[in-house]
């Protein structure tokens, strides 16, 4: 069981629609997230795209959607081409007040070579951090 664990939460002034679009549509995704040829909120559906620092290694990310429950959770795999390791990615929304609120967790990040420090802990609470704090709010909240 992986003990490394990425938990970012955050409440939004936005209502659970359109916080579940912003995680689940593709042209709202490319606006704060990641740009993807494709995604449907169909577990089996594979997805997948290009990251990394900027001016940096980009990174191939491989993605399988293993589970949908529209407006309250999406989670799925998350893996590195040509790296071994293998990691999830779940977002759990519920509403609080009049908004809505997140709760990222990316698990498995230990399964990851530990010899690469692109792939250290601390780059995953960096960047998920940013795209909650940071891009996800500003996109919902403008």
């Amino acid at each position: 069981m992986s003990q490394l664990n990425v938990i970012v939460e955050r409440v939004f002034e936005a209502n659970i629609k359109l916080v579940w679009k912003a995680l689940t549509e593709k042209e709202l995704m490319k606006q704060w997230y990641i740009d993807v040829k494709e995604f449907k909120t169909v577990a089996g559906f594979k997805f997948e795209f290009w990251a990394g620092e900027e001016g940096s290694k980009q990174w191939n990310h491989l993605c399988v959607i293993t589970e949908v429950i529209p407006e309250k959770k999406l989670t799925y795999s998350w893996k590195y081409d040509g790296y071994g390791g293998m990691s999830h990615v779940n977002f759990d929304l519920s509403e609080e007040n009049k908004g809505t609120k997140l709760k990222l967790t990316h698990s498995g990040i230990d399964t990851f070579p530990t010899d690469i420090p692109e792939l250290a802990i601390h780059n995953f609470e960096k960047g998920w951090n940013e795209l909650i704090h940071v891009s996800l709010k500003e996109f919902l909240e403008k």
